[in-house]
């Protein structure tokens, strides 16, 4: 029987342009690219060359500090680019796909009978290891340090997100030797929601969190279940698409990187599912999608914590959906601030929206407002299900003060914790940003 965790704090921000429970095919253009940036905390460093041909599993680049962490192609073909930007940092590593995809085969295994160190040894070698992150820091893991525990989380409850009961349809298997695999490292805790088909998975202790958004973050499901304290770490899988990586690599002996991503937001003329590999190009998805006489804002994710792209940008390793919705750059309001606007969300109520009930917004990208001193107004706390002082955290970030970071519990938070807190700051501070540079600079402290 699992556990029913019950969160009180949270926000549902209910948007239109959810996708629809259908699958659309789609032709690739064959260009893919792998982002270092979509793996937190790593330096890559590249391994192949302009020209090289490579299978899919073969590495591209590996983490410089942990130069066994592998970051593998999700196609074979030909490298056509090493793409560069300032400092000759690495933006992308560009494969056009060969017609007749090959791959590297690591051989099929079964997990139930290997020990924790074959676990991860298999995982470095298809270069999947990297898709792990921990806490502290919300970065890319290190193999070289055993976690507590490992924390999975199957529910997706952002704004327009994906639903993963929706993707693991057929894979059932492969997700359950993803689990049985990564026991075999750690405890491994199973996140999901209520109601969900999740609860029949074996070799994992399995909670149901009841509650609002951002109950599905993995940071949450760890402060709720076991809170890491200075010196431990735990292994984080927020991205449940990577447990069914993990599980094809066993089952297969090949690394299939295939996810089913939605494609979302009042922008879209019809909103559905397809089936793309990762870094694969977004122009094939995108499109005839929407209206392009529109201003539009695409964002590799969801709402709340995507990045901005383009339809030259490439589906994010940890990606679950493609957002269009209206820039809002050439919105005009006569008398906008003055009108009742029952169009608009609001969680103050200073419209008039809150009186027409539950229905769904067509939110912009505009910030409606500018960067001001921080209000102490506990807005935070009301969106935070985390035993933590979010607004004193914060501010101990932004003076720099590390004993108070991590007397306020610093060590059990990611960027993404604060994205609902982001939404409803009345001081518009880029709380997300701020987060990150507070953990990277923690990092190098204790490094």
């Amino acid at each position: 029987m699992a556990n029913v965790i019950k969160l009180h704090k949270g926000l549902d921000i209910h948007l239109q342009g959810k996708a629809e429970e259908k699958l659309i095919q789609l032709e690739s253009n064959g260009q893919y690219a792998l982002v270092p940036d979509d793996f937190e905390g790593v330096t890559p460093k590249v391994v192949v060359k302009e020209g090289d041909m490579v299978k899919a599993g073969d590495a591209l680049f590996v983490n410089k500090l942990y130069p066994e962490v592998r970051f593998a192609s999700p196609v074979s073909g030909k490298v056509c680019e090493v793409a560069r930007g300032e400092r000759r940092k690495v933006l992308c590593v560009k494969v056009q796909a060969d017609t007749e995809q090959q791959y590297v085969d690591f051989g099929k295994k079964d997990p139930a009978k290997m020990d924790g160190k074959q676990v991860i040894d298999a995982l470095l070698e298809a270069g999947l290891f990297g898709y792990i992150n921990q806490l502290p820091y919300a970065v890319s893991t290190n193999p070289s340090v055993m976690p507590k525990a490992i924390f999975v989380s199957a529910l997706r409850d952002k704004p327009l997100a994906g639903d993963f009961e929706f993707e693991v349809k057929g894979q059932e298997q492969d997700f359950q030797i993803g689990l049985t695999a990564l026991s075999k490292i750690a405890k491994t805790y199973l996140g999901c929601g209520v109601h969900s088909s999740f609860e029949h998975y074996q070799n994992v202790e399995v909670n149901v969190f009841d509650g609002k958004c951002p109950a599905g973050n993995v940071g949450v499901q760890v402060n709720n279940i076991d809170p890491v304290n200075k010196g431990e770490v735990v292994w984080t899988i927020g991205d449940p698409t990577v447990v069914l990586f993990i599980g094809r690599l066993f089952n297969t002996g090949k690394v299939d990187l295939r996810r089913r991503v939605a494609l979302c937001g009042s922008e879209v003329k019809a909103p559905a599912y397809v089936d793309m590999l990762v870094g694969e190009e977004l122009s094939t998805l995108l499109s005839n999608s929407y209206d392009a006489d529109h201003s539009v804002r695409i964002i590799n994710g969801n709402v709340l914590t995507g990045r901005p792209t383009t339809k030259d940008g490439f589906l994010g390793a940890h990606t679950s959906e493609i957002t269009v919705i209206p820039e809002g750059n050439d919105a005009d309001e006569m008398l906008g601030w003055i009108l009742p606007r029952f169009k608009q969300f609001s969680v103050s109520r200073s419209y008039f929206s809150w009186l027409c009930g539950k229905k769904d917004y067509a939110l912009d990208a505009r910030i409606k407002g500018g960067e001001r001193h921080m209000i102490m107004s506990g807005e935070y706390d009301k969106v935070l299900p985390m035993d933590i002082y979010g607004e004193y955290l914060i501010k101990a970030i932004i003076a720099g003060d590390i004993d108070r970071q991590e007397a306020l519990g610093i060590y059990e938070v990611s960027p993404e914790d604060f994205a609902l807190a982001e939404f409803v700051d009345s001081s518009k501070l880029e709380l997300q940003r701020i987060v990150r540079e507070g953990l990277n600079i923690l990092r190098k402290e204790n490094a």
